[in-house]
């Protein structure tokens, strides 16, 4: 069983605070991971019909048949317990009481501010990271061979075939999720939205497009878009403009939490398709924006991740900001080593002012520092990097 990064931040967190939410999408491994961290605590998952039915229609009944420690699988499906939760762990005065999982954060962070405010840690777990997927290989997986098989763990762990495994989370996420989120009638048009979406990794939002494509309002897409994102589908990336100005994009740009499924609506049936596919170097930015994001996440730490980009087209793919620093990052998906791709980095520490180590993050396996001193390195390595910032 692999040790997932966000351990560590989770004992600590449960060790200062009576409870514990961990949120994130379906599949990625909050179940795994809390029964593995607290392997001694009693567990109880709101999926199953008859204990869901008994947690909304007797409380008092659920907490003696389940006391605390308490692992609580799926927690939006019962919202009201969470009163129960803040009286209980208010009487005991006790750290580490309960561990929360909730795959829909929207459900689950408004009824957590409402009931357990001050009184739960948030944590957010997304599927592998890159180190976590080779980890589960014990191989180092090629560019071609991570962004084809994406990241969820039971892919690894159960050796299931990416597109079988995709498809299936992608009809259960519109089946289930979808349905309860959006009341959707028509599917097939919100299905092909999602495939539209999927043509736009790290492309700028922009709605009215977007709406003209699906044949739906400007207004629809937007809500769509708060959906897919409080259900972990996408992450939108916000543009960074402090004080640099007036001509710059302030609008964000579109990635899948999951890469793999972007690959999957774009229609990547096996590993040999993505180096000839036509958006292989979103795909690899999107793989490399989301790296950041889960390295943030597992520290407990909010994203402070943004990009750049000018009316003229100048732009920086991630901007990682670290108190007043500002870390440039280019994202290149060639294997091969051009001088060029470091020239935005040194645009962007005119325009601003700072020296901050920006680095290149390259399809390649090479590790040097370019002859204008910015760190150059394959993405398997990108880790290290953000862990020594």
């Amino acid at each position: 069983m692999i040790k997932r990064k966000i351990q560590q931040t989770l004992v600590e967190l449960a060790s200062t605070y009576p409870v514990v939410t961990v949120t994130g999408p379906r599949q990625a491994g909050k179940t795994t991971l809390a029964k593995m961290v607290f392997p001694d605590y009693k567990y109880c998952n709101l999926e199953h019909p008859q204990t869901r039915l008994l947690a909304q229609q007797d409380p008092v009944s659920f907490f003696k048949q389940y006391p605390e420690p308490l692992i609580i699988d799926e927690i939006q499906h019962v919202p009201g317990l969470l009163s129960y939760i803040q009286v209980k762990v208010d009487e005991k005065r006790e750290n580490g009481q309960y561990i929360l999982t909730g795959s829909q954060h929207l459900n689950v962070n408004v009824a957590i501010t409402q009931s357990l405010a001050g009184r739960t840690a948030l944590l957010t777990l997304l599927p592998f990271s890159i180190e976590e997927a080779t980890e589960a290989t014990e191989n180092k997986l090629s560019r071609d061979a991570m962004l084809f098989s994406g990241f969820l763990p039971r892919i690894y762990d159960q050796h299931q075939q990416p597109g079988v495994a995709y498809r299936n989370y992608l009809q259960t996420y519109v089946e289930r999720d979808v349905r309860q989120l959006l009341n959707l009638k028509d599917l097939q048009t919100f299905e092909k939205f999602l495939h539209l979406l999927a043509g736009r990794i790290g492309q700028i939002v922009n709605l009215n497009a977007l709406a003209n494509d699906t044949g739906v309002s400007a207004t629809t897409i937007s809500n769509w878009l708060s959906v897919l994102e409080a259900s972990y589908i996408i992450y939108r990336l916000a543009p960074f403009y402090e004080n640099l100005g007036k001509r710059l994009i302030k609008s964000p740009k579109l990635y899948f939490v999951e890469t793999g499924l972007a690959g999957y609506l774009l229609g990547i049936e096996d590993q040999k398709m993505v180096a000839r596919d036509p958006l292989l170097g979103g795909l690899f930015e999107n793989m490399i924006v989301i790296e950041a994001l889960k390295h943030r996440l597992n520290q407990g730490m909010n994203p402070n991740l943004y990009f750049y980009r000018d009316s003229n087209g100048n732009e920086v793919d991630l901007i990682l900001k670290r108190g007043r620093e500002l870390y440039p990052v280019e994202i290149k998906a060639s294997m091969t080593w051009h001088k060029g791709f470091t020239k935005n980095i040194h645009r962007f520490h005119k325009l601003t002012n700072t020296n901050a180590a920006g680095c290149v993050v390259f399809g390649g396996e090479l590790q040097f520092t370019s002859d204008d001193g910015v760190k150059v390195f394959g993405f398997d390595h990108f880790l290290n990097y953000l862990e020594n910032l």
